[in-house]
């Protein structure tokens, strides 16, 4: 797809004496948001995890705005403008959230020296990160948590976004929150590829879906496509979307 942001062709991954991806073909479209569908189990973190380096591809390509990032570290592949909110949200308790916020914005070396006009963005969204600003992140909700997971990913702009499971856990008004953060991130133009298991989630949300089932892709196409065909969701993820 001449498209394409992210492609990952033919991508194996073993973890120890395991094998956990088979073969991954996976095509994510620049300016689209791509929803990573499966049950449990079937590979969708370690999908996330291979992209990002921390775990290696043991054949195969990772392929990013036309390179070759399969065997980069970690650190080189976020220095490429990809964000990564992994599944535990990786915050760290101690730190403020300012601190944590801070962390995350590269070119800045203390809060003054932040994207005022995006925080005030980023404080529309999600409204928690502003009001617990100088609040221990420890001490927050587990949604309040995921908010400022997404919300400390974006503090400067990045060109690719990879979630796990955005809505895991979360309240319905603040997964309402979550979807309008998304759709304003697509309208400006970030690509993003989410893992999630919330189907109402995936289906307000996706322009793409691809399926995994036992380490591989097993369905690839519009989301559209298949939240209207009630046969292919219950063969692919055994449910009704």
């Amino acid at each position: 797809m001449s498209d394409a942001l992210l492609t990952l062709e033919g991508v194996h991954t073993h973890i120890a004496a395991y094998h956990i991806l088979h073969g991954v073909d996976l095509v994510v479209p620049r300016g689209q948001l791509t929803m990573l569908l499966g049950r449990n189990g079937a590979g969708k973190t370690t999908t996330l995890r291979t992209i990002m380096g921390l775990w290696q591809a043991s054949q195969g390509r990772v392929t990013f705005n036309g390179q070759d990032i399969t065997k980069l570290h970690t650190p080189q592949i976020a220095g490429l403008n990809i964000a990564y909110v992994p599944e535990n949200m990786g915050i760290f308790a101690d730190l403020t959230v300012k601190e944590n916020m801070l962390l995350a914005a590269r070119h800045a070396r203390n809060a003054s020296q932040m994207d005022e006009a995006r925080l005030q963005w980023i404080f529309k969204l999600f409204p928690a990160v502003e009001k617990f600003w100088n609040h221990p992140a420890g001490k927050l909700s587990g949604g309040q948590k995921q908010m400022l997971a997404v919300a400390r990913a974006i503090v400067e702009p990045r060109e690719l976004l990879i979630v796990d499971e955005p809505s895991k856990g979360l309240a319905p008004a603040i997964i309402n929150n979550m979807i309008e953060a998304f759709q304003q991130l697509k309208a400006g133009g970030v690509t993003v590829l989410l893992v999630e298991q919330n189907i109402n989630f995936a289906k307000r949300l996706g322009d793409r879906v691809a399926v995994m089932d036992n380490g591989v892709v097993v369905h690839a196409g519009a989301m559209q496509e298949l939240a209207g065909n009630e046969e292919l969701q219950q063969s692919l993820l055994g449910l009704a979307l």
